[in-house]
This record gives structure tokens, sequence and C-alpha cells, in this order.
């Protein structure tokens, strides 16, 4: 039996990351999950929390408030953490978890929600932050050191795994490194195509600036449309602040909640540029189309004037254009359904088994894992690995 670590990076917020993260816990139930820090509230409910092993970080003085400022910290933390005992170990990274020290002759498979993204996309990261000019000032030294240890940390995969073929394009450019590219796992089962429909559009999102809910929030403040806001995050005050009469602000809600707003909403407002973006999937599943701007990953998911439509400048102007657009519009729930399918944990589940097969560690699907090493067995050559097509 093959000993299986998976590592991520941190669970601080709820988000994309953290779904992924559980579905690679579902798909190796007898692995050991690592994170550097891990909050309990934010942990997926698939993964017992008494099983996360943690960096010496989760000590630290508030961590909870201030694990955003212990930015410097985190790649000692993941190098802290003990994977000798590991044959097989899958990175779940935006950030550090890539890092992780592994022994010489156990695989490492990265699966990279993106490059850092405050390392390599500096500038539109600080444009949209509302820093104080000291920060602004001290940030790039503190960068600077971070960058460099990035790039040496992204040697350490064996084989990378990209949420979209954009995110594999930013992999290629920054690290020199081929990914197969396997979508993350949309949960379609959650959602049913509902008859009922209420008069208004949703945001469904962590609360961060490069999202630019603002926008969609200005826009419907524009129109006097009806606007439920769903997630948590930094820049909560900001939007409450600048949400009109007719926008809800709903913070954090149960994954039933959120199921029930995304079946019954006209349509879900994305208007920032994702690296996947899995909630126009979530919203497919449920019958509901969405109103995207058109770059990033929606571009991988979205299709024109079937399961949605895309405005193509980040401003106000744009997005009410572009609702007022829609509502001259009709959509089929099994078309948009359909196309969530397609994304649906299934497939994720059968391209990361077919990838590991194919690096050397077949798994026993009707029993969810259960990895066994195949007798011999030759770990592929990185170039072997490059071109390994899921």
């Amino acid at each position: 039996m093959v000993r299986v670590a998976i590592v991520h990076d941190y669970f601080t917020q709820h988000g994309g990351a953290e779904k992924v993260a559980g579905e690679l816990y579902n798909l190796v139930p007898h692995a050991d999950m690592f994170a550097t820090v891990a909050l309990d509230e934010y942990v997926p409910g698939c993964i017992p929390k008494q099983k996360i092993q943690t960096s010496w970080m989760q000590n630290l003085p508030w961590i909870a408030d201030l694990y955003r400022l212990y930015f410097p910290l985190y790649p000692l933390g993941v190098q802290s953490l003990d994977l000798s005992q590991y044959d097989l170990v899958i990175s779940s990274s935006s950030g550090y978890g890539k890092g992780v020290r592994t022994r010489s002759d156990a695989l490492h498979v990265c699966y990279c929600h993106t490059p850092m993204r405050w390392i390599w996309r500096y500038n539109d990261y600080v444009s949209r932050e509302r820093l104080a000019a000291s920060k602004r000032v001290l940030l790039p030294m503190a960068l600077k050191g971070l960058k460099a240890w990035d790039i040496d940390a992204a040697r350490q995969p064996d084989q990378y795994v990209a949420n979209s073929k954009v995110v594999a394009q930013r992999i290629r450019e920054c690290y020199g490194r081929e990914a197969v590219v396997i979508p993350p796992p949309i949960d379609a089962s959650r959602f049913v195509l509902r008859s009922h429909q209420e008069d208004y559009y949703l945001v469904l999102a962590r609360l961060v600036s490069y999202k630019r809910i603002d926008l969609a929030i200005s826009a419907c403040n524009l129109l006097g449309k009806k606007l439920v806001v769903i997630g948590s995050g930094p820049e909560a005050d900001k939007l409450r602040a600048l949400a009109g009469p007719t926008v809800t602000m709903l913070g954090h809600v149960s994954d039933a909640e959120a199921t029930r707003f995304a079946g019954e909403c006209r349509a879900l407002l994305f208007t920032g540029e994702e690296d996947f973006g899995m909630a126009p999937l979530e919203l497919a599943a449920a019958g509901r189309p969405t109103i995207a701007y058109r770059a990033g990953g929606a571009l991988e998911t979205i299709i024109d004037g079937s399961t949605g439509i895309f405005f193509d400048k980040q401003d106000v102007a744009s997005v009410a254009e572009a609702i007022s657009r829609f509502e001259t519009m009709s959509w089929n729930p099994q078309t948009l359904r359909a196309q969530a399918l397609r994304f649906d944990t299934s497939q994720f589940r059968r391209k990361f088994y077919d990838l590991l097969a194919a690096l050397g560690y077949p798994m026993n699907i009707d029993t969810l894992g259960s990895p066994r090493r195949p007798e011999p067995v030759r770990r592929p050559r990185p170039e072997e690995a490059r071109l390994i097509n899921a």
C-alpha cells in the first residue's frame, strides 16, 4: 500500500481551492492531510478535522485575524511539514504548497490553482488593494525574496496539474513547466432545476478586490435591480457601504442556502477575471445563466448565448449594458445543466485517477483510492510526465 499525503496551502477562507482540497481528500480518503494553518470553520466538511496536521504557524498569535500579514513565514511553515514517510504527495496550491519537501523517490503532483497572484500579477493586485503609502514602499522589497523562493519551490513538483488552460499558460510563463489541465470538480448533484424564479441577480464569491464585486453592486444600483451578494472577505465593509437599497449583503451562508439562492435567481454576475471560476458552472447546474467578464477561465466554461453572455470592459456601464441585454434573451435550463455535467465531480475523479495511473500509481476507483504500487515501478522522467494528457 502506498502512503499518500495531501497538502493544502492553508484553510483560512471559503473558496474554490478549499473545495478542490476536499475532493482530493475524497479521492484518497486514507491519505493524511497537511496544511500550514487550518481554521476549523474553513475546513471542508468531508475532511475530519482531527486528520489535518498543521505547521508551527497554527500557534502564532491571532492567526485567525492576521494570517495574511504572516505571509513571509509561509515558506518556512510549509517546508517544516515532515513528509518523509510518504510515497505520493498531492499538493493543492495557489501559493506555498508546491514548495513542500518530499523524499527524493516520492512522486509529487501539484494541483496549481494559479501561480502566486500577488507576486506574478503584482500591479493588478496592488492597484485594487487599499494599501497605505508605507506598505506600497515596503511590500515590493518583501515580495522580491518571496518571488525568488517561489521560483525555486516551483521546481519541487514532478507533475503540474492546472485548473484551466489560462493557468496552464501562466505556469508555463512563470515557471517554465508544462501542466495537464483538469478542471475543478463541480458537485452538480447539489443542484436541481427549479421552475420558480425570483427577481434578483446573484453574486457568489469571496469578497476580495480582484473579483470586482463593486462593479456588480454599482451596476445594480444604477439600474435599480435587486442583487443578493453571498460571501465573506476583507472587502465586506467597503462593499456594504457601496450597496444601495436594492442590494442585500448576506455574508457567508450554508451550502443549502447558497443552493436555494442559486436555483431561484435570474442570473449570476461574474465581474472579475478568474483563474477558473466554479460559480458559473454551479449556477448552470441549477439551470441559471451567467453574465461574465470576457477573460480568464470564464472563456472555458461559459458558452456565449447558450449558458451566459459576456461583457468586454470592467466598468459599470458595460455591466449595466450586459444586464439590460440579458433581459431580452431566453435560456434553456437543460442546456445549462448539460454544460455543468461536463465538469461534474465524476469527471474530475476519472481524470485524476487516469493521471495518477499514468504516473505509476493506479487506484481502485470502486473503493475511492487505495493506490497500490505496480511491480515494477519506474518513476516517469519530467519530460515524460509533461507528455501526459488528461
